[in-house]
């Protein structure tokens, strides 16, 4: 019991254990409240930062082993001590309630976690050159369909898209994202056109964020958003929520963060369709179902096989053990997947 409690525990008892109020006559809901104050309250940080020396010295007497001590200093003192803890974390013990205890399982090392670490590293990079085309891809959508259907600056008419979409607190937001903007042609726009910060379509979603794109998306009457989303081969609320669920992803991706077992906190409303459901597609807060949504929005252009390829050769010695597929939410025939193994268009 650490000192903190044992300190609370002693002030409850000198409270309750007076000559006014004995601690046997207490009543049951003062020793109630008092009892759930001590279990409840929180801890005070007490841990001191150590140097890169004792932080190895650390990990080695909890069990984790090291097969190049040099080598291993130099990787903690470039990562961090703390960052790569996300990537020993899934090798430590269990105790017998099925904690999570400070011992690291027999044989884990130092060498596991960063190879977990560069191979999450890798796997963000390949999600965010997906995402990256996905969303080029989509503006090209959106600003072909806005532009040819209601004109270069359409966007900026509420009666254009649905009746419940927030449409000035986004054409706010598009002003800040134009004004903010250092690009050449925006510079020039500026300089030559009146009206600025509004852009035409086909400009404004050059400097579009993918959250303002997303929104625009969500906002768009349901005829508009199905005739964009048929290009994708996928129901227009399903793309919605996926661009809400990818824009978070991205962000994960953009800080460099935790991503290959990360539980994500935005889902998508679960599909009645078999192939996105379980067994098949064990759960949509995970990352396989990441790169399931993006290949099915890469088939529909030139660049999702190599990708999917790509992914194969990262993914393949991570799933050959179990225990990481199964954190990663991956089934086991996870090549046989019916989205993944679909070709390009």
């Amino acid at each position: 019991m650490n000192d903190l409690v044992d300190e609370r525990l002693f002030f409850t008892y000198s409270v309750l254990n007076t000559a006014a109020t004995p601690l046997h006559n207490a009543q049951p809901w003062r020793l109630f409240m008092l009892v759930f104050w001590i279990c409840t309250v929180p801890d005070t940080y007490q841990k001191q930062a150590l140097r890169f020396e004792d932080q190895l010295v650390l990990l080695q007497q909890r069990g984790l082993e090291f097969d190049d001590l040099d080598r291993a200093l130099s990787q903690i003192r470039a990562i961090s001590y703390y960052r790569l803890s996300g990537y020993w974390h899934p090798f430590r013990e269990k105790n017998t309630d099925g904690n999570l205890t400070d011992k690291f399982i027999h044989g884990a090392s130092f060498e596991n976690a960063i190879e977990l670490y560069e191979f999450d590293r890798e796997l963000r990079l390949l999600v965010m050159s997906a995402i990256e085309r996905v969303e080029v891809y989509l503006r090209t959508l959106i600003a072909y369909h806005l532009g040819h259907t209601y004109g270069a600056f359409g966007h900026t008419d509420p009666l254009n898209f649905h009746p419940k979409f927030d449409h000035a607190k986004w054409l706010k937001k598009l002003d800040v994202e134009a004004t903010r903007s250092k690009e050449a042609f925006i510079v020039h726009y500026n300089n030559k056109y009146k009206g600025f910060p509004t852009l035409p379509i086909w400009i404004t979603t050059e400097v579009m964020s993918l959250g303002s794109l997303s929104l625009c998306f969500k906002g768009l009457s349901h005829a508009d958003k199905k005739a964009i989303s048929n290009q994708l081969n996928v129901y227009h609320k399903r793309l919605a929520d996926w661009l809400h669920q990818l824009t978070y992803v991205r962000n994960v991706c953009a800080h460099h963060s935790r991503l290959w077992n990360r539980a994500l906190s935005i889902r998508t409303e679960r599909s009645k369709d078999d192939v996105w459901s379980p067994p098949i597609t064990p759960s949509n807060d995970c990352i396989f179902y990441i790169l399931l949504t993006l290949r099915h929005l890469l088939v529909t252009t030139e660049y999702g096989d190599n990708w999917c390829l790509d992914c194969n050769a990262l993914l393949a010695p991570i799933a050959s053990n179990d225990f990481l597929r199964i954190a990663m939410d991956m089934p086991e025939n996870w090549r046989e997947h019916p989205i993944w193994t679909q070709a390009t268009n």
